[in-house]
């Protein structure tokens, strides 16, 4: 089944990780693009005063918070699934608890969103479900964070097939680095958060299954077909 073309335009939206960083550059960039309601998750409880913004404790490693979130967020067209974690470790090396978190967060934690929110979204017209993924999931040298977005896109890429039956548009997101707080300590060129909000948005009322929202990741992308020694994330490169 071919999914409609998504606009954002008077929908109902889910931000994930909406607090800070790129979560709250798309909450506002939906808005911007004439969201009728936006909810915006955070771990802990936070304001914001916009009347459109509905703001949600959510804890991602947990199904009961997840179900809770499913249940007061029933009127929802549209799920970016964008709250993360970055716990930088060596995989032989570093701390296990550290890899396992990292998992249940990136990982675990959009597939139980996923779950939670595909029987709204079918009950809804079929909406569309985002994924943020990263350019590491492509390159070898991120320990646990780089793994756990390669599986992040491996799900993403089975969900789309398995959501295809609702009419639901999956679209999975890679990018490079962004100026946001989780990579402040990386020295490598970033972009902007309202810059990759907005290619996000663009890809998702284009229909794209997959966006490309800088340059290293579409040549990182291209490289797939070369030798795997090449596929190295190295911040002195």
């Amino acid at each position: 089944m071919e999914c409609a073309v998504v606009a954002v335009a008077g929908r109902v939206v889910v931000v994930t990780g909406g607090r800070r960083g790129l979560g709250a550059a798309l909450v506002d960039e939906v808005l911007a693009r004439g969201a009728r309601k936006v909810y915006s998750t955070a771990r802990s409880a936070y304001v914001d005063d916009r009347p459109e913004v509905v703001t949600a404790e959510l804890e991602v490693r947990s199904a009961a918070s997840v179900a809770a979130l499913a249940k007061v967020a029933a009127d929802v067209e549209i799920v970016f699934n964008n709250a993360g974690i970055l716990l930088p470790a060596p995989l032989l090396t570093g701390d296990f608890e550290r890899a396992t978190v990292t998992f249940d967060v990136n990982v675990f934690g959009p597939l139980r969103i996923a779950r939670a929110f595909a029987p709204i979204l079918a009950a809804n017209g079929g909406g569309a479900l985002v994924n943020m993924h990263s350019v590491l999931s492509w390159l070898a040298g991120a320990g646990a964070y780089g793994a756990s977005k390669a599986a992040a896109w491996s799900i993403t890429n089975s969900l789309r097939l398995e959501l295809a039956r609702q009419n639901t548009q999956v679209v999975g997101v890679h990018a490079g680095f962004i100026d946001t707080e989780m990579v402040s300590a990386i020295d490598l060129p970033k972009a902007t958060p309202a810059e990759v909000a907005a290619r996000i948005v663009d890809g998702l009322e284009a229909q794209a299954t997959e966006v490309l929202a800088d340059d290293v990741t579409i040549a990182t992308k291209a490289a797939l077909s070369g030798p795997v020694e090449r596929l190295t994330f190295s911040v002195a490169r």
